[in-house]
């Protein structure tokens, strides 16, 4: 697992992509914000892989659906 993303590194992400826009980044910077891009890649790719792997499908006829006052009005319907 990664470490994440610091709420200063975020800051620094969105001050960087700013000042892209408006005049341009030096090398350093462009260097420092490709970093700052992998490292937030590589911490959403690893939460969301943790996410999609905590995910169970469930059929609809899985008896794991019932709960206990379902099973005893089977009962008595049969």
């Amino acid at each position: 697992m990664t470490k994440g993303v610091s709420k200063e590194q975020l800051a620094r992400i969105n001050e960087l992509a700013h000042k892209k826009k408006t005049v341009g980044l030096t090398e350093a910077e462009q260097a420092e914000q490709k970093e700052l891009y992998r490292i937030f890649l590589d911490d959403f790719r690893a939460r969301f892989k943790q996410q999609l792997e905590s995910i169970e499908i469930v059929e609809p006829d899985d008896p794991r659906l019932y709960d206990a006052r379902f099973k005893d009005f089977d009962k008595l319907k049969n």
